[in-house]
Order: structure tokens, then sequence, then C-alpha cells
């Protein structure tokens, strides 16, 4: 596959800036590989798809507040920070992107809040918008985490062209959230409010949960047209026991093993192990799915609807076949679903 096969043109109103009033109220499309039927749903109507013995696996990484308003010493000039993640606990040093990038060089001092309280000083160039930072803060660990994250704003998709509310600290973050590592939302769990996790059980639908700190990689922009030759940013990633011993015994038992998300839908293919099962994981993927891919546990997908020459976009297009999926993208377009993290739901069954 190349590169130029996942261009297709998306009109910027269909891109959505703000989530939807009611999680579960976004519209759902429902493409099926083997009749490729296309159907026009809401999104709680998922209910009716899966029954009793099916499992979902969702991610329940959590978003972290990962963008930062600095000044720089001296000028005062206005930085963004964005923080990637933290290298070293005890010396608080953190990977970070900054912007801009060439007026942030090596010993530079960082000034953060009103009161310019949090400071960070430059100790390391990593690429040309990388840097490592470490932060000048006498107190336990956790003490300063918090006064960092207090703050930091939730860090959005650049296609939003907004600056993040703190609306947005609640809207991009999945209910289910619980361990933190994570700087893009896993936008397909976004959709299942309380009481629709709540149907689901009762409907006899098990949950299960993987967890994928999904990274700025997501977004980066492929620059090769051969795909074979694109490397993936790696993603630190959990597949725990109780995940796989309840997606086997589905596998086992024919029933429908759900990935929510394209963040699950990789973590689970990185977790396969001989003979079309999951295994246990814990580690780092740098796994790059696009067509042609033989899924060996997964028999379906909730996903949203991505932007043109995504990595998301193609493991869909793995997953539901790529003329199918670029149909169903065609009708998308056409009927108005809405694009991005905060946009409409498709499943592919």
């Amino acid at each position: 596959m190349k590169l130029s096969q996942f261009k297709f043109r998306l009109p910027e109103d269909l891109i959505a800036q703000y989530p939807v009033e009611h999680r579960d109220e976004a519209r759902l499309m429902v493409v099926n590989r083997k009749t490729g039927e296309i159907e026009h749903k809401v999104f709680k109507d998922i209910l009716g798809y899966f029954g009793e013995g099916d499992v979902m696996v969702f991610n329940d990484t959590k978003v972290f507040p990962a963008l930062l308003y600095g000044n720089k010493e001296k000028t005062g000039a206005r930085i963004e920070v964005f923080l990637l993640r933290e290298l070293n606990a005890d010396n608080k040093l953190w990977d970070v992107l900054v912007e801009p990038a060439r007026k942030i060089r090596i010993g530079n001092k960082l000034y953060f809040g009103d009161d310019e309280s949090m400071v960070a000083e430059v100790i390391d160039n990593t690429t040309s918008r990388g840097r490592t930072l470490r932060f000048l803060y006498d107190g336990p660990h956790d003490e300063f985490k918090a006064a960092l994250y207090a703050l930091g704003h939730t860090p959005l998709p650049e296609y939003i062209k907004r600056e993040s509310t703190p609306e947005d600290a609640d809207s991009y973050q999945c209910i289910f959230a619980e361990k933190e590592g994570a700087v893009v939302a896993p936008a397909a769990g976004l959709h299942f409010s309380r009481e629709l996790l709540k149907r689901l059980e009762i409907k006899g639908v098990e949950q299960a949960f993987i967890t994928v700190h999904s990274g700025l990689g997501n977004f980066r922009e492929i620059d090769v047209e051969d795909l074979t030759k694109h490397r993936m940013d790696s993603e630190q990633m959990e597949a725990s026991q109780k995940l796989v011993d309840m997606v086997n015994h589905a596998k086992d038992n024919e029933k429908q093993v759900c990935a929510v998300g394209t963040s699950v839908l990789r973590g689970i293919a990185t977790a396969v192990s001989m003979g079309g099962h999951m295994k246990t994981y814990d580690g780092w993927t740098n796994k790059f799915i696009f067509p042609p891919y033989d899924f060996t546990v997964t028999t379906a997908l909730v996903t949203n609807f991505h932007m043109p020459y995504s990595t998301m976009l193609m493991m869909v297009s793995a997953f539901g076949g790529y003329d199918l999926v670029k149909k169903a993208y065609e009708v998308a377009v056409k009927e108005g679903y809405k694009f991005g993290a905060y946009g409409d739901s498709m499943l592919i069954l």
C-alpha cells in the first residue's frame, strides 16, 4: 500500500471542534464486512450488536494535562511546553516538545504559573523540537506532580483549532480511564457513558481492559510513500492475565472480541500468540498495521472517523478492508458525519 491511497477530501467543517452534549448520542455508522451493508444509527444503538459472552476491550489509559505555557528567563517570551513522558522521577526529568523551538537552548530557564513558582532548566536537546527539562522543585514527588499538573491544560489534537477549556478535562477523558500516561485520548472510548456500560453489563457483554499509553506518534506525518518504510513511535502497553483469559475464553466459545479503538486493536495484535490467541505482554510496541493484515483475535472494531493519511485510518482500512472503508468514508463525508476525537463513530463487524 502507498501513502497516497489514504488521501480523501475532508471539508474543514466536518472536523468536530467540540464534543456532543451526551457521550453516547454521537452518530454511529455500522459497516458489515461480510455483506458490505452500511447502516446509520446513534451510538447507544451499539447495544443491539453484542450479546452474552461477547467481550469489549477498552483502553484504560488516562490522559494527563500535558500542555504547559511558560515564560523564558530574561526575555519573558511565551513558550509552549508539551510534556511527553517522565524520564526520571527522582531528578524530575521530563521529555518535552517546545514551541517555538528556535528560542530554547541548553541552560535556559523557563518559569510557569502566575507567580512563576515552577521553574525548569533545559539540560538536553533530543530532536529539533524535543528537549529534556529538569524541574527545580524541592518537595516530595507526589506534591511536585500535583503542582505540575495543576498548571497543565488538556492536550487537544492540533486539528481542533481552539485552546482547551476546563470542560475538556472531562470530555477528553474516557470515564473508565485509570492508568495515567497518555497524551492522546483513545477517542472511540469517549462515546461510552456510565449508563451504556451498565446496560452492556446487564446484557452479559464482558468488559476487559488493556493499557496502551497513546503518544503523539499517532499524529506524526508519514513522510514516505512506501508504507513498509515508515517507523511508528513506540508506546508503552500492558496486557494482563485477566484480559488474556477473558479474550481467549471468548475466542474458544466463538464469541465476539470487540476492540474499542485503534490503540486497542494495535495492542491486541501486539500480544497475539501462536494459534490466534492472546498472551500477556508488558513492554513497548511500535507495531504499524496497514492493509493487508490478518487479525486473528479481534472480530469487531469501534473507531472514530480519522484524518487523511493518518496511521489510524490505515489500521481501520486493514481491519475493515481497504475498498469497503474507502466507500464508508465517502458516505460519511456525503452524510455529514463528524471527524476526529470529538466526532462520530463507526462499528465494523
